[in-house]
């Protein structure tokens, strides 16, 4: 790391006609040469500190969010159509999509099915969960969110995959 340039010592004895220095008398130099240090090291705060002087320069770091490309939700596997038979009564027409409450994402993240790699998974299809029982996880800004059942039932579909990426409001079980 360059050594910043260097500031005079305070001294002890003062000069009538002079005053405390202001923020105006620091070195701008200085400042900016600590500020592409910042920029050079992907360090987000460097202070220096020399006698009663002390420089922190510290920037943000805003993450964005990279688009992801629309994902493709699972339809309900559709069965082959069965031709009707003379003696068949009208049957009700299929139903438009899974039958049940969708539990969907409440944020932007990853999918996981189990509390870490190897365990085994919180829910399958089938199972029985009561509310606010733990369904999955989603990962989101390294901080690991619990999605809840909002109410008791059975699992009918698992409209997710484990390690997939997740948007807002995305269907990912259904209750019955």
């Amino acid at each position: 790391m360059p050594e910043p340039e260097s500031l005079p010592e305070p001294t002890s004895e003062r000069a009538p006609d002079r005053v405390k220095p202001t923020s105006e008398a620091i070195d701008t130099r200085l400042v900016r040469r600590l500020a592409d240090i910042l920029k050079d090291t992907g360090l987000t705060t460097i202070e220096v500190e020399r006698g009663d002087l002390k420089i922190r320069v510290a920037r943000e770091i805003t993450v964005a969010a990279a688009p992801l490309a629309a994902q493709m939700v699972p339809a309900a596997v559709a069965s082959a159509p069965v031709p009707p038979t003379p003696s068949a009564e009208a049957a009700p027409p299929p139903s438009a999509g899974p039958k049940g409450d969708i539990v969907k994402s409440p944020m932007v993240g990853t999918i996981y099915m189990q509390p870490q790699p190897g365990a085994k998974s919180f829910i399958h299809v089938g199972d029985r969960v009561d509310a606010g029982q733990t369904l999955l996880i989603v990962e989101a800004m390294k901080t690991m969110n619990p999605i809840p059942a909002p109410k008791g039932g059975v699992v009918t579909a698992i409209l997710i995959e484990d390690g997939q990426p997740v948007e807002y409001g995305e269907p990912l079980v259904v209750i019955d």
